[in-house]
C-alpha cells in the first residue's frame, strides 16, 4: 500500500514547514548585512585621511600656484635637472637596499624552513622581525650615529684597536651612501615577512616526488622551488623598493644638509625660505612620488596574484 507522504504531489511535499527551514538563516543573513558593513567604516576612514585626501591635495596643490591659480609649472618642474638627479638617488638607494634586502631576507627564510613553526626560534625570529621592520626614524638614527657614528662605539673601538679610521674620506654616514646601512636594518625584516609565508607553502611533497622520480636536491629548487618561489620573490621586491622609496624620518633625522632624495625635497619645497612662489612645487614632488610609487605597486598586486596560485 503506497503511505500519503509518498502519494502527496511534489510541489505539496515541499512546500510544507520543513522546506522553509533553510532559508531562515539566508533571510538573517540578509538582515543583518547592513550592520555588518559598518565593521569596514574604521577602515574606510583610515583609506580616505591617510590615503585619498593626501593624494587629492598632493594632486591639487601641484595644478595650482600661490594664487590659486591654474598652473602646470610645478608639474614642468619634474623635468628640471637637480629634480630628475633627486629622483634617480630615490630610485638607486631604493633599488640597491631592496636586492640586499630581498637577498639577505630569503637567506634567512631558507634557513627558518627547517624549524618548526612553533619552535623557540623560529617564534623569535617572527617577533624579531616584525618589531625591527617597523622600526626607524629618529629612534634608528640615533641607534646608527651611537653606533657608527663619528663619535659611535663601533668608529671609536676600530680607531684605538686597530687605528682604523672609516670617515678618512668624510662623514658619509651623513651623505646618501650613509642611507644604505639604516635602510638594510628595516628591510630585511620586512622580506623575512612577506617571503616566508611563500616558503612555507612549498609542500614537501613536491621534494618527495622529485626524489623518486630520480631528481637531486638542486634539480628540485632549479626546475620547483624557484620558479614556484619567483613570482613571490618579485612581488616581495617590488614591496621592498616602494617602501625603501617612500621613506622619509631615518633619512630627515640622518642627513641634515641637502636633500638628496625626494621625501627630503619634499621637505625643502615646503619649508625653504629661497623658493618664494614655488610653494606648490611640494605637491608636484608629492604627484611623481605617487606615480611611482602607484606604478610599483601595481605591479606587485599582478605578480602576487600569480604567486597566490601556489599559496594555496
Amino acid at each position: 500500500m503506497t503511505s500519503t507522504v509518498d502519494a502527496a504531489p511534489l510541489p505539496e511535499r515541499l512546500t510544507g514547514p520543513a522546506a522553509s527551514e533553510p532559508t531562515a538563516p539566508v533571510r538573517r543573513a540578509a538582515a543583518s548585512a547592513p550592520w555588518a558593513a559598518l565593521g569596514l567604516v574604521p577602515f574606510a576612514a583610515y583609506l580616505l585621511l591617510f590615503l585619498l585626501l593626501p593624494t587629492v591635495l598632493a594632486i591639487g596643490s601641484g595644478l595650482f600656484d600661490s594664487a590659486g591659480d591654474v598652473t602646470l609649472a610645478n608639474v614642468a618642474a619634474l623635468g628640471d635637472p637637480v629634480i630628475l638627479r633627486t629622483f634617480a638617488n630615490s630610485a638607486w638607494i631604493s633599488a640597491l637596499t631592496a636586492v640586499i634586502g630581498a637577498v639577505v631576507g630569503g637567506l634567512v627564510c631558507y634557513a627558518l624552513l627547517g624549524l618548526s613553526e612553533n619552535g623557540t626560534t623560529r617564534t623569535m625570529v617572527d617577533a624579531a622581525s616584525g618589531v625591527l621592520a617597523q622600526f626607524g626614524g629618529v629612534m634608528l638614527a640615533f641607534a646608527w650615529i651611537a653606533t657608527i657614528g663619528i663619535q659611535g662605539v663601533v668608529t671609536r673601538l676600530l680607531w684605538d684597536v686597530f687605528g682604523i679610521d672609516i670617515f678618512a674620506n668624510g662623514a658619509w654616514i651623513y651623505a646618501l651612501p650613509g642611507l644604505i646601512l639604516p635602510y638594510i636594518y628595516f628591510q630585511v625584516p620586512l622580506m623575512v615577512i612577506t617571503f616566508m609565508p611563500a616558503m612555507s607553502a612549498l609542500k614537501p611533497q613536491w621534494a618527495e616526488a622529485n626524489l623518486t622520480l630520480g631528481g637531486t636536491r638542486a634539480g628540485f629548487w632549479r626546475h620547483i622551488g624557484f620558479p614556484v618561489l619567483a613570482p613571490s620573490f618579485l612581488a616581495s621586491l617590488l614591496l621592498l623598493f616602494a617602501n625603501a622609496f617612500s621613506s622619509y624620518a631615518t633619512a630627515a633625522a640622518l642627513a641634515s644638509q641637502g636633500s638628496q632624495i625626494v621625501p627630503l625635497q619634499i621637505r625643502t619645497a615646503l619649508t625653504s625660505e629661497t623658493v618664494l612662489g614655488r610653494e606648490n612645487l611640494a605637491g608636484a614632488l608629492a604627484l611623481g612620488m605617487i606615480i611611482v610609487v602607484a606604478v610599483v605597486m601595481w605591479g606587485y598586486s599582478i605578480i602576487q596574484r600569480r604567486a597566490a596560485r601556489w599559496q594555496s
